[in-house]
């Protein structure tokens, strides 16, 4: 008789168990503080802020960031902002991944590239960390190039000595009109890259 229970619930508890390559986690690199808020280096904040306000999400502060979960067809999409600063993004992405159990593979980390034109979509599944310091802690962290990045051009419109000034800059008037639409399709890459998988996203997105 206790046998016949322990089955049950054992089957019970494999039934409940999510299966991890349906688990993700996407990151949205940037500073944290009111100062930073609107500025080119912190897309990634602004793009995981625009889905959460469309899906009526809400980030809660839990340990190395801002945190909230995203159900989307059978997928769960934990959504993180580290609060770390973005040079030391690595230990945050780290300890997530490690928490929550998400195979790198399911790991796309968003951030600004100087070497776009304004809202060029380039995602990739490794690479350089182009001198991006976020780019750079997390590599470190991981110790691996090998996992997926979505880079939004924010342009290099920037006098010899100033790209500090320039990313940690406003958008001009031209780019916040060209915004939202650019928002849009940054929220229904992340959807795609969950529910359609890297490849076709990769052809669906990348230079539109």
């Amino acid at each position: 008789m206790f046998a016949i229970f322990r089955n049950l619930f054992s089957k019970k508890e494999e039934e409940t168990q999510e299966d991890p390559m349906k688990k993700f986690l996407v990151v949205g690199l940037g500073n944290i503080g009111p100062k930073y808020h609107n500025t080119r280096h912190n897309i990634g904040f602004k793009i995981l802020d625009a889905l959460a306000k469309e899906e009526n999400l809400t980030f809660e502060t839990e340990k190395l960031g801002d945190l909230t979960t995203y159900k989307y067809k059978g997928r769960t999409i934990l959504l993180l902002k580290p609060n770390t600063y973005m040079n030391l993004s690595g230990k945050a992405v780290r300890y997530w991944l490690t928490k929550e159990k998400i195979a790198i593979e399911n790991l796309l980390v968003i951030t600004d590239d100087i070497n776009l034109p304004f809202g060029t979509i380039r995602l990739k599944a490794k690479g350089s960390a182009g001198g991006h310091n976020g780019l750079k802690d997390i590599e470190a962290q991981l110790n691996t190039s090998k996992y997926c990045r979505y880079r939004f051009g924010v342009g290099a419109e920037f006098s010899k000595g100033r790209q500090v000034d320039y990313v940690l800059g406003e958008w001009n008037s031209e780019e916040e009109a060209a915004m939202p639409e650019r928002l849009d399709k940054s929220i229904a890459l992340i959807k795609s890259f969950a529910g359609a998988g890297l490849a076709n996203t990769m052809n669906t997105f990348n230079g539109k």
